[in-house]
C-alpha cells in the first residue's frame, strides 16, 4: 500500500503490532449492494510469517454484516490510537497526535469448532488481556470470521518532543 506522507509511515512489524495492541476498535468496511457500510467492531490479531496480518471478529449468526460479507466478502479495516489534540491558533495546523493501521482484505468465515475457539480466545486476550478457553456450545453460539491480510500499513503523527 503506498503512502503519501513517508514521514509518517510505520513500516517496521514490531511498530504496527505496538498500534494494534493499543486499539481495541477496528472500524470494518464493507460495500452493500453498491454502498459503503462500516462497522465498529472488537478484534483480536496475530501475525503469521512477519508480513500477514491476521484479524478475528465475532458477531451475531445472521444481521446485515453477514448478509453483506456473504454477498461480497472484500473489505478494509483501520484502527486508530488517538493521542493528544494539536491546539494552534491556524485551524488548518490543528489535530491530534495519533498512530493508525489500514489494510485491505477478504473476511473469511470460520466454522470448525476449534479454530472458532482459538480465534474467539484471542480476541478475548487482545480485549482484556486474560486467557480464556471458549467451550464448542459457545463457539457455535456465535459466528466468527477473520480478513488475513498482506496488503495494509501503519501511520503515526508522534508528539515532537
Amino acid at each position: 500500500m503506498q503512502m503519501r506522507r513517508k514521514d509518517r509511515e510505520v513500516s517496521q512489524i514490531a511498530d504496527i503490532e505496538e498500534i494494534l495492541f493499543n486499539c481495541k476498535t477496528c472500524h470494518f468496511a464493507m460495500v452493500d449492494d453498491g454502498q459503503p457500510y462500516v462497522v465498529p467492531l472488537s478484534f483480536g490479531y496475530e501475525i503469521v510469517n512477519e508480513n500477514v496480518l491476521v484479524l478475528y471478529f465475532h458477531s451475531a449468526p445472521e444481521g446485515r454484516k453477514v448478509d453483506v460479507l456473504k454477498r461480497n466478502n472484500r473489505v478494509c479495516f483501520e484502527m486508530a490510537d488517538e493521542g493528544e489534540p494539536i491546539r494552534s491558533e491556524t485551524p488548518c495546523n490543528s489535530g491530534y497526535y495519533f498512530s493508525s493501521v489500514i489494510g485491505f482484505g477478504d473476511a473469511e468465515f470460520i466454522t470448525e469448532a476449534d479454530e472458532k475457539q482459538k480465534a474467539l480466545s484471542i480476541l478475548f486476550k487482545h480485549q482484556t488481556g486474560k486467557d480464556v478457553g471458549f467451550t464448542i456450545e459457545q463457539a457455535d453460539s456465535v459466528c466468527v470470521f477473520k480478513v488475513e491480510s498482506s496488503d495494509f500499513s501503519g501511520k503515526k503523527k508522534p508528539r515532537e518532543h
